[in-house]
């Protein structure tokens, strides 16, 4: 019978591994063109990237070469995930006992050769202060390797169900159909008596200061003419359904009337005119994406870059240029969505103080605007 040993190394290794993926949420990530190295990602932890590099470091030379490599690795994943900051953990396991290891403003080494000097290290204890506790209880030998590897193929299976659940296929937008038909509905309706429409449901800040408060909600179904309302439902059409999987149809509901009240709000505040039209209910939704792909921007690679982000800068610009558009309730559905999706939060992503964070935002924002409009 032939007997299997576990190299102290390789044993290393894995416990490491293990523990940041089950205790501490990061999950690996592809680097192309790299051997020998382990990258994993937790874009929520104050540590975005932790790195195991297993080769073998012998002189300082080759550590200076190496720590360019993991920078620029670093500098990449950043500029993908749109991270303002990117700190890294760079766990050396295979380092010549002469060569010292030195670290950077945003790259922290630790030379180790035993599991122990991970346990004394500063940085472990400061940002993860559960590892001696988890790591130690570990078994060892081949039987805490078949453990640890069943483990952490258990957690990844887990997450891949989260993340099924979040972007699996869903049946009709029903929310997003009923819309589009009530506001087609009520602009035929509007044909026989568009003035009156106007006058009694239109948003204006006169009538909102009089108590005509329900102004904020009737506006947004409310169009000037055919191209209005097609180009607003052909928007509705295209991000309505997305956000609708994403979040959900009472979430869905919340972000839409919520973000078409603050962009309604904001645009009594700052205009003097009839304010009409969905287009602050839809960049809310705008906004919402925006949210939902910057916390998944580790999974939608390019999502935000090449997808949602040029449509709202480019919408925000016809804005501008294009005679008699809402500009005002425009920027203020897009604030209201993001606040409002910051308050409900993303699945498997948002924590409870978040939501209380977005809460208090939101209060204050639309505060101020229900005081700015009592003002005017």
């Amino acid at each position: 019978m032939t007997n299997i040993t576990v190299g102290k190394k390789d044993e290393m290794v894995m416990k490491i591994l293990h523990y940041f993926v089950t205790e501490e949420n990061y999950r690996p990530i592809i680097v192309n063109g790299i051997q020998n190295e382990i990258w994993l990602e937790n874009l929520d932890n104050d540590i975005s990237l932790i790195r195991i590099n297993i080769n073998y470091i012998h002189n300082k030379e080759q550590l200076f070469t190496d720590l360019r490599k993991a920078n620029a690795i670093r500098r990449s994943i950043k500029k993908k995930t749109y991270s303002f900051k990117m700190n890294v953990l760079n766990i050396l396991v295979d380092v010549r006992d002469e060569v010292d290891v030195v670290s950077d403003k945003d790259i922290e080494s630790i030379k180790i050769n035993k599991i122990g000097d991970m346990k004394k290290n500063k940085v472990i204890n400061e940002f993860f202060p559960n590892f001696k506790e988890k790591v130690i209880s570990k078994t060892t030998g081949v039987m805490g390797m078949f453990q640890m590897t069943e483990e952490l193929n258990d957690k990844t299976i887990r997450e891949d169900k989260k993340l099924a659940k979040v972007f699996k296929e869903n049946s009709t937008p029903i929310l997003t159909m009923v819309l589009i038909v009530l506001n087609v509905l009520i602009y035929f309706l509007m044909m026989f008596n568009y003035e009156t429409f106007i006058q009694n449901l239109g948003n204006h800040f006169v009538f909102i200061q009089k108590g005509e408060i329900w102004r904020l909600v009737s506006s947004m179904f409310l169009h000037g003419d055919v191209i209005h309302l097609m180009s607003n439902m052909l928007a509705l059409y295209m991000v309505g359904p997305m956000v609708e999987k994403y979040y959900g149809k009472s979430k869905y509901a919340i972000i839409y009337f919520g973000s078409g009240i603050i962009g309604n709000l904001l645009s009594a505040v700052l205009g003097n005119y009839f304010g009409i039209g969905a287009s602050g209910a839809i960049f809310g939704l705008f906004g919402a994406l925006m949210y939902f792909g910057y916390k998944y921007r580790a999974t939608l690679d390019g999502f935000l870059r090449s997808g949602i982000v040029p449509v709202v800068v480019l919408n925000l610009i016809l804005s501008i240029m294009v005679p008699n558009i809402d500009f005002y309730g425009h920027i203020g559905g897009l604030l209201g969505g993001i606040l409002l999706t910051y308050t409900i939060g993303v699945a498997n992503k948002s924590e409870l103080r978040d939501r209380i964070n977005g809460i208090v935002m939101t209060l204050i924002f639309v505060g101020i605007l229900i005081y700015m409009l009592i003002m005017k």
